[in-house]
């Protein structure tokens, strides 16, 4: 009797054994199925798979799809972080470049709003000590990159460079062509911008979009350091061959953002998910007006397709593409908005051998069908 006793306990045993491990795989499932996002319907498939094979061939971002307020794909290729074997998930933090300049756009034209400023003004209204040759330069100019300063100084983008010594350069730096009379894409202008914010509104440039853009529009994990991430959340980004850039987080920055050769022009970090939340908010009056969306949304250089810090041009079907780009040679991002068609795509890499512009081609043509 006590050994059928034992047999009969070691059956239960194993059977709750068996019972756990069971909950434990369908538990690891599911957590799988939430970290890999969103695949849904045709289209989001065709996403999915194509992604899903360059992956294998040291692809490495996250892509996010909608179609109608339909998420078709939400999800994360390779790895985030190659040392740490951490994959990309539709949650990580990556460098989104110059897709920065909307926000920084969008801020000027709240200030506007706000009665605090116009675009007409010229820079010397805010900025004090500039010189007669660019006396004439207005904030609209900036805006545009007509205003002939060059792209960059010569520095390292995260050379301790402060807001007055930035002002400084810029001031005593030679312009490209009259104010007003050609273009010239000027992460110098876009930062000027951003320390004509600072000054109109006596706050950092990071603040500022935090809580007049970033917090009407529902977006969290938007920003230079305000959102605190944690430090397994952000991207790694690798130069061509694999060779280990950093994150964003182990670079030199200054304690309310990077210094002046970024701030304002590029380098802020975000989600596929907040770029997502902000195209919403730009569908409604939240963070901007209807009169302000208008110029939001206008091509002021018509030449180069250029607006307040987006593209505008036509697809292959003849419908209206709204987009930017952003890179550091090292990180990649595109937002790209096709407003004809009810499709927003947003694509971003952190290896400079698999850049997301090598895959655009492929991306609409997987969207839309070849044409």
């Amino acid at each position: 009797m006590n050994l059928l006793k034992h047999i009969s306990a070691l059956r239960v045993f194993m059977i709750a054994t068996v019972v756990l491990l069971m909950c434990a795989c369908l538990f690891n499932s599911s957590t799988v199925a939430q970290q890999n996002g969103v695949v849904r319907g045709e289209i989001g498939k065709r996403l999915d798979e194509y992604f899903t094979s360059i992956a294998a061939s040291g692809f490495s971002g996250v892509l996010l799809v909608v179609k109608n307020d339909q998420v078709l794909l939400s999800k994360g290729y390779g790895l985030a972080n190659s040392r740490k074997h951490t994959p990309f998930t539709d949650k990580t933090v990556v460098d989104i470049g110059s897709i920065t300049k909307q926000f920084t756009a969008a801020a000027i034209l709240k200030l506007e709003m706000q009665g605090k400023l116009r675009t007409t003004d010229a820079i010397g209204k805010h900025i004090p000590g500039v010189p007669a040759e660019k006396s004439a330069i207005t904030i609209h100019q900036l805006l545009t990159h007509s205003a002939g300063f060059e792209n960059n100084f010569r520095q390292d983008d995260y050379a301790p460079l402060q807001r007055d010594e930035f002002i400084k350069l810029a001031m005593d730096a030679k312009l490209k062509f009259a104010p007003g009379t050609d273009f010239n894409y000027s992460n110098i202008g876009y930062s000027l911008l951003g320390a004509i914010i600072e000054i109109v509104t006596k706050q950092s440039y990071e603040r500022y979009l935090f809580e007049n853009l970033f917090t009407p529009a529902g977006i969290t994990e938007t920003g230079y350091q305000i959102p605190k991430w944690k430090r397994d959340e952000v991207a790694v980004g690798y130069y061509i061959y694999g060779f280990e850039w950093g994150s964003p987080l182990d670079k030199a920055w200054d304690t309310d953002g990077p210094y002046w050769n970024m701030r304002a022009a590029t380098g802020m970090l975000s989600t596929v998910s907040d770029l997502y939340k902000w195209h919403l908010a730009l569908g409604g009056e939240e963070v901007l007006s209807k009169a302000a969306k208008l110029r939001f949304f206008t091509p002021h250089i018509v030449a180069k397709h250029y607006g307040y810090g987006w593209v505008f041009t036509k697809t292959p079907r003849g419908t209206t593409l709204i987009w930017h780009d952003g890179s550091n040679k090292v990180f990649n991002a595109y937002f790209r908005r096709y407003v004809d068609e009810g499709v927003v795509a947003i694509i971003a890499t952190n290896n400079a051998s698999h850049q997301a512009e090598k895959e655009i081609g492929k991306l609409d043509e997987l969207i839309f069908g070849k044409n």
